[in-house]
């Protein structure tokens, strides 16, 4: 079927077929249940979509909540990424770290919501659920990074006395690139997913989250189908984009 095409324009194609194929299901399933308040089509979905793009609420909305995860997600990526050094630097700073890490990791969002309104705003909830959903991730994907630099490198780099950022930019960062890309790719996903939770449960106005749950209020199951559409789409343009950027960091690192 992909005979003659290249590697890059087959995987793309696969990646089309398949697409195609879950749509397919998703209208048949749809003309099968045949009650748009359970399961709506995907044209009526996209009919939604095309309805939304004209509102200025709803591009106010997506800029709302993307300015705050991605705030949170940029800030947690610096403090996990500063935290992850100080832990291979120190093992007793390691050792305070690592509870709290696994403390995080493991409490439910919905916990974390209701405790921290408390203290905050509902309106900056998002920043500060993305920033601790993700920090567990990139802190413990950057630390193996760290750990992981060949050790011989860094014996020879230090017997031929190169300077400290020397180090950094041709032994630590080729090392380290993999391990913070899989750590975007892990998180950048729990983000969006952890930041739209929080604003559903503390309904921040002029959010996505309050969209949402407006929907579910009203039971315009199409409405929710395409705001779901919505958060998939930004979270995989901006997983993406960081992608692309440290491709570009990385790149110029090496040059």
């Amino acid at each position: 079927m992909f005979q003659g095409m290249t590697s890059i324009t087959r995987n793309r194609a696969r990646k089309a077929c398949a697409i195609a194929f879950w749509l397919i299901i998703w209208e048949v399933a749809s003309l099968f249940i045949g009650e748009e308040l359970f399961l709506p089509s995907p044209l009526s979905v996209i009919k939604r979509l095309s309805e939304f793009v004209f509102l200025s609420s709803f591009w106010s909305s997506i800029l709302f909540t993307v300015f705050r995860i991605t705030s949170g997600f940029i800030l947690s990526l610096a403090a996990a990424t500063l935290f992850a050094v100080i832990s291979h630097v120190s093992k007793a700073a390691e050792a305070l770290i690592e509870p709290l890490v696994k403390v995080v990791r493991a409490t439910p969002v919905a916990s974390v919501v209701i405790l921290i309104l408390v203290w905050i705003p509902s309106r900056n909830l998002s920043v500060i659920i993305s920033f601790m959903m993700v920090f567990p991730v990139v802190y413990t994907n950057v630390l193996e990074g760290i750990e992981s630099t060949d050790p011989r490198l860094i014996e020879a780099a230090r017997n031929y006395r190169m300077k400290r950022s020397r180090r950094l930019r041709y032994i630590y960062l080729p090392s380290l690139t993999p391990y913070f890309s899989a750590a975007i790719k892990a998180s950048l996903g729990l983000a969006w997913k952890s930041g739209i939770a929080a604003e559903v449960i503390a309904l921040p106005r002029g959010s996505i989250g309050e969209r949402v749950y407006e929907a579910k209020i009203y039971l315009s199951t199409p409405d929710l189908f395409a705001w779901t559409v919505v958060i998939i789409a930004l979270a995989f343009l901006f997983e993406r984009l960081f992608l692309f950027l440290l491709d570009v960091v990385s790149r110029r690192i090496e040059a």
